[in-house]
């Protein structure tokens, strides 16, 4: 986590402007997400991310769609604020990701926090590719735990 990740704020999505730019980032269009809730990471005034929380079960889980251009998203803080709207405000007691199997970066991370592999979808990506399910649960989530 790079230093000047400390100066990234956290904004609500205003008009799914944030979202409509997740998901052109990811290549994906919206009509897949129901019922969600997007925050935006922003640095020097810029938008260089944002988080999608969607197929939200309140009480039970929450898918994340997440998309970055640019380091300086990720600190504790940051991480810790993620976390919290989906344990505290959606009062879940997991988290899903899925990524690419060749997005590395994604899956180091993923697994610094808590994920681990629940699943492979062989050729399920529009171009073929293999994806992988990760989840975590707040009670295996150390990272949320502590200060």
């Amino acid at each position: 986590m790079n230093k000047d990740a400390a100066l990234c704020s956290v904004i609500s999505d205003d008009k799914e402007k944030i979202t409509d730019w997740i998901c052109s980032g990811l290549n994906i269009g919206t009509e897949w997400l129901d019922k969600h809730y997007t925050i935006g990471f922003v640095y020097q005034n810029r938008l260089i991310g944002g988080l999608i929380y969607h197929n939200i079960r309140q009480g039970r889980d929450v898918w994340w769609t997440l998309y970055t251009i640019d380091k300086h998203w990720c600190s504790k803080r940051i991480l810790k604020f993620m976390f919290s709207v989906a344990y505290d405000y959606f009062a879940c007691k997991r988290i899903t990701i899925m990524t690419d199997c060749n997005n590395f970066k994604c899956i180091k991370l993923a697994q610094k926090l808590g994920f681990t592999v629940e699943g492979i979808l062989s050729h399920y990506g529009d171009n073929g590719d293999d994806k992988i399910i990760m989840g975590v649960q707040k009670k295996q989530f150390e990272f949320y735990q502590g200060d």
